[in-house]
């Protein structure tokens, strides 16, 4: 009977030994992200605890934009991402195997105006602000200003750099999107106070910076939405780093099912998910209102099928190649896993 007991102690004693080890030898999951609503499905999970709850121990690393990041993904320093697309390429033409395993976001850029440049646009609201009048304006600013309109993106090779000389060129017709205006590559929180500073003439902004903006610049006009730059336009994605290794399989599987929910939250009820924006985003800063406003207006942009955006990558690749900002066009289809996003059967 004794022995009975002591062989029975000693398995419970083992198997606790044995989940206490699994426990200690939990590996932290590092997950660099861009500080933009696009970045919110992130926010959602952890903030709701899901991760936790799924066993697993997300770190989030905050950067002020993707080639930052992407500097940490090629280092190691980070195991994920939840930035923009283009970044992810030039990861891969340096040897890190990393892949998109969800979308975010679509159609999060907006270009928008102010001061002398926003004055150069039709003031009549039934003449619509159409590619071929902004054209005209940008012409007119530089012709009277003696210089191109100061525009702030973030840096060179990030989407916000790209997309913005993308829509000078092929929306907008100019054949030097340099020539065109004036490019200014600053951090996200940089280029929103220059703008506030008027310090630049127009910024390219995500939300919820663009509805802040919209309620301080009494001036503002936007020069071309989201779509108006490209249909589809590729925004934030979960990317992962070797999520087929199989010691990463397990993990990365449910990581991307829970980004997935939160995303599919946020497109349905933007409302609940104002308070884990708010912690990540405000810091107390932001009026809860104001986010809300933000969440609701990009519902609409909150996906998860990464499939929606790989004709937008494909195309803008192909125009940093043609920059000169890329040597040769990586393969796109090998940047996407499109399996993971899937609900398991």
């Amino acid at each position: 009977m004794m022995r009975r007991f002591f062989s029975v102690l000693l398995g419970a004693l083992l198997l606790m030994a044995a989940e206490f080890g699994s426990a200690q030898a939990a590996e932290t999951i590092r997950i660099g992200y861009i500080p933009v609503l696009g970045s919110s499905a992130l926010f959602v999970l952890d903030g709701k605890g899901w991760a936790k709850e799924a066993g697993l121990d997300v770190e989030l690393v905050r950067f002020t934009s993707g080639p930052q990041a992407i500097q940490a993904l090629t280092s190691g320093r980070i195991d994920g991402y939840v930035a923009g697309v283009l970044p992810l390429l030039q990861a891969r033409a340096h040897g890190v195997d990393v892949k998109v395993v969800a979308a975010a976001s679509i159609e999060e850029l907006s270009v928008v105006a102010r001061g002398k440049l926003a004055s150069e646009l039709p003031k009549d609201a039934t003449n619509a602000v159409t590619p071929a009048t902004i054209k005209a304006a940008l012409e007119r600013f530089a012709a009277e200003q003696g210089h191109p309109a100061r525009i702030a993106a973030q840096p060179p090779g990030s989407v916000p750099d790209t997309l913005l000389r993308y829509w000078l060129k092929k929306q907008l017709g100019f054949a030097d999107p340099a020539k065109a205006a004036s490019i200014v590559g600053v951090g996200i929180d940089a280029a929103q106070q220059a703008f506030l500073a008027g310090a630049v003439d127009a910024v390219v902004l995500r939300e919820p910076a663009l509805t802040v903006v919209e309620a301080k610049v009494p001036d503002l006009r936007v020069l071309a939405t989201g779509h108006d730059m490209m249909p589809d336009q590729p925004g934030s994605v979960l990317a992962l780093v070797k999520p087929d290794a199989a010691d990463h399989q397990a993990w990365a599987r449910t990581l991307t099912a829970l980004f997935v929910r939160a995303t599919t939250l946020l497109a349905q009820h933007p409302d609940e998910a104002v308070p884990y924006v708010q912690t990540a985003l405000g810091g107390g800063m932001l009026d809860d209102a104001v986010l809300k406003k933000a969440l609701e207006r990009s519902a609409a942009s909150f996906i998860s099928d990464p499939s929606r955006i790989v004709a937008g990558v494909t195309a803008l690749q192909d125009f940093e190649v043609e920059l000169g900002l890329l040597r040769k066009a990586e393969p796109v289809s090998d940047l996407f896993n499109q399996t993971l996003w899937r609900p398991t059967p």
